[in-house]
């Protein structure tokens, strides 16, 4: 199964504040905040959604097609991922920008707060998904992720004009969107993604209830947190799937872009969506173990022995058999 995957390609300035965010706000104050936080630790990480997305499906060996823009600066960034399994022959380098940027500050609690430079990102529009389809072969699934604006509806018309099933994932972009927007980007997607804050925004937003929702979409994917995940779809029962125990829970970011990696590598494994669920579970646990999006070691033994413990001994060997 050929995935593509688009997004942001972005370097992550990771930082850790001691104390809570939310001791430092003053409720009437709210309309004038003017805030510094004077921060512990410092860690420039690789990220970008679509990166990290891909990053995870190459550490389980399924190929996946990176499809984004970044800068020059990106050779060094490149060999990373070629090195770890993802086709990033589809990139599109900028003449005279340079790669996204992702700067973000996590609280004692694990709150967050980020911000996003687009450089590079901006030029995703030009990108035409028929060039990598007919680079690979063909595309079986397209994750139009956290990008550009106009390039996330560019690549979602095309797919809708071309038939090629694609998975709608707002993620980060949800915040500047408004609700024709995101109606035309979820409308019909095989897949719709989102944590359970942003599943109550797009519903906001679009006007849309879930069940409205759930008539556009084929399965909507809504991650929740230490809850685990649930997938939804019309006339069937939802399916929850539980998370495996940390080890320790050392910083959060990219922890949804892993859950995302492991469901459709389980996707494209041909395994049911609780099997692929389960997946994109485990892999999310050894994020939030570990500090960047992109650290964390898959060791095949470790991680079946883990996914074992949590799911049992029918679901490891159906997704033992796959994993290389």
């Amino acid at each position: 199964m050929r995935i593509a995957v688009t997004g942001s390609i972005a370097t992550d300035h990771l930082m850790t504040f001691p104390g809570r965010f939310a001791d430092q706000l003053v409720a009437d104050q709210l309309h004038t905040v003017s805030l510094s936080f004077l921060v512990d630790a410092l860690d420039v990480r690789r990220g970008g959604v679509a990166a990290n997305i891909t990053f995870g499906m190459g550490q389980l060996g399924t190929h996946p097609i990176l499809v984004g823009a970044a800068g020059s600066d990106f050779d060094e960034y490149r060999a990373w991922l070629d090195r770890h399994g993802v086709d990033t022959a589809s990139v599109r380098i900028s003449e005279t920008l340079h790669t996204a940027r992702f700067v973000c500050t996590t609280d004692a609690d694990h709150n967050q707060i980020g911000s996003f430079y687009t450089g590079a990102m901006s030029e995703a529009r030009l990108i035409e998904l028929k060039t990598v389809a007919d680079r690979v072969g063909g595309l079986d699934l397209v994750l139009i992720g956290a990008d550009d604006p106009e390039a996330m509806l560019r690549h979602t018309e095309e797919c809708r004009t071309r038939k090629i099933p694609f998975a709608a994932d707002f993620s980060q972009q949800i915040a500047r969107m408004e609700g024709d927007e995101i109606r035309t980007l979820l409308d019909g997607a095989t897949y719709l993604f989102s944590n359970e804050y942003e599943k109550g925004l797009i519903e906001s937003k679009t006007g849309w209830t879930n069940a409205e929702i759930l008539s556009r979409v084929g399965h909507r994917v809504t991650t929740l947190g230490a809850n685990g995940v649930r997938i939804e779809a019309v006339g069937k029962d939802p399916i929850e799937v539980g998370v495996p125990q940390e080890e320790a829970k050392v910083e959060p970011t990219g922890v949804g872009d892993a859950f995302r990696a492991g469901f459709l590598s389980g996707l494209a494994w041909g395994v049911s969506h609780e099997r692929a669920a389960q997946v994109g579970c485990m892999l999310a646990t050894l994020v939030i173990e570990t500090v960047g999006t992109q650290e964390y070691e898959l060791r095949r033994s470790n991680f079946m022995d883990r996914f074992t413990k949590a799911y049992g001994h029918e679901a490891a060997a159906e997704v033992s058999a796959r994993l290389v």
